[in-house]
């Protein structure tokens, strides 16, 4: 009977201790299950689609929309972007800052296309100039003794290259029935337009530019025959004939270009030149019969000629007699862009109605910087 009070008594003390257990795993169950549910609905907060334009916290996006399309800029005034000021009146800031998405469409259109900004140095700043500071002369070195006095370092020989930055603007139109139309995207639109105008102007001002209100070109750089090359100027090569490639030996003008540049330069060199010219240099072989020109292997990558990249600029000139055809170089040492990072949109319903003029401004320069990392053929005998 004892045995049986005990077993009794055993069992009513362990179900009284199930049942808290059994109290306790529920309450932290349910608590558990009340976390995850404050978790789930913020992301999905998080996670939903955007169903409107400034939805998710852009309202610079939003107010910059309707600005574009009606002309309401009360969104805009006032408003602060990424630290400044969209602008608080359109004549005194001549229009407003571009939306961050709107102008890194604009830049990666600009980077990604057959332009020198795609193999130059390109710099952002906030002043109207770029200096850039150039030590011509060999560091001083030597080889030291114990007991030997150190031979003094020389004076470095500095020289001051300044970018002056230069406005470049676009004007691109649309109706205002088309602006109306919510389902037009007038941000992509307004990208594209604007990008595609700013690279024809860069393009040819890089490569040609006289420097008057616009960028210098590398090839309005004075130029010598390599042999007597110094600073100030760019070194080039001919071809050995009057008005194309010489009759004979056509690729050798080519092999001693690229000879021509330092080798610490080489290694990072590219051929810059237009489709009519690359259509010539692809045709030419060397002794043993091997074309120089390769195609690249994968989608995107640049053909090669000796091995090195070839960047097809169609605004360098065509083969003709004293034309420069042909540059290779490093250009991410020898030519810098200099730009302001803001792009302004200023509308203007006025002057082209039923139109809309979008007038948008940049400002930006170039210059060579380093003299002997460019080299140039020269279509000529000598």
């Amino acid at each position: 009977m004892k045995a049986a009070a005990d077993v009794k008594s055993a069992l009513d003390g362990f179900l009284s201790e199930f049942s808290v257990f059994r109290g306790d795993m529920k309450m932290a169950l349910q608590q558990q299950e009340d976390r995850v549910g404050k978790l789930d609905r913020k992301m999905a907060g998080y996670g939903r689609p955007v169903l409107a334009v400034g939805e998710t916290g852009a309202p610079h996006q939003k107010a910059f929309d309707a600005y574009l399309r009606s002309g309401d800029d009360d969104g805009l005034r006032g408003l602060v972007l990424e630290g400044k000021a969209m602008g608080t009146a359109v004549a005194a800031d001549g229009g407003y800052l571009v939306d961050p998405q709107t102008a890194d469409t604009i830049r990666s259109m600009l980077v990604s296309t057959a332009s020198i900004r795609a193999i130059a140095q390109v710099v952002q700043v906030e002043a109207a100039s770029f200096d850039v500071l150039i030590d011509r002369s060999d560091v001083g070195t030597g080889w030291a003794t114990e007991t030997a006095s150190a031979t003094e370092s020389a004076t470095p020989l500095l020289e001051r290259i300044s970018i002056r930055l230069h406005e470049l603007s676009a004007m691109p139109k649309a109706s205002q029935r088309l602006l109306d139309d919510s389902a037009f995207d007038v941000e992509g639109w307004l990208a594209g337009k604007i990008a595609n105008r700013f690279l024809r102007a860069e393009s040819a001002a890089f490569v040609s530019g006289d420097g008057v209100d616009k960028p210098k070109g590398f090839l309005n750089a004075p130029k010598v025959a390599n042999g007597t090359w110094a600073w100030g100027s760019l070194g080039y090569v001919p071809t050995g004939a009057a008005a194309d490639f010489a009759t004979a030996n056509q690729a050798d003008c080519i092999i001693t270009l690229v000879y021509a540049l330092g080798a610490e330069y080489r290694a990072n060199g590219t051929f810059v030149m237009n489709s009519k010219t690359a259509g010539a240099v692809r045709k030419m072989k060397d002794a043993d019969g091997r074309f120089l020109w390769s195609d690249g292997l994968a989608a995107g990558e640049p053909a090669r000629l000796m091995g090195y990249g070839v960047l097809i600029c169609e605004d360098m000139p065509d083969i003709a007699a004293n034309a420069y055809a042909i540059a290779f170089g490093d250009f991410s040492a020898g030519y810098t862009i200099a730009e302001r990072p803001d792009l302004r949109i200023l509308r203007d319903p006025f002057s082209a109605k039923p139109h809309v003029l979008f007038y948008a401004s940049k400002r930006v320069g170039g210059d060579v910087t380093d003299f002997a990392a460019i080299k140039l053929l020269k279509i000529a005998v000598s």
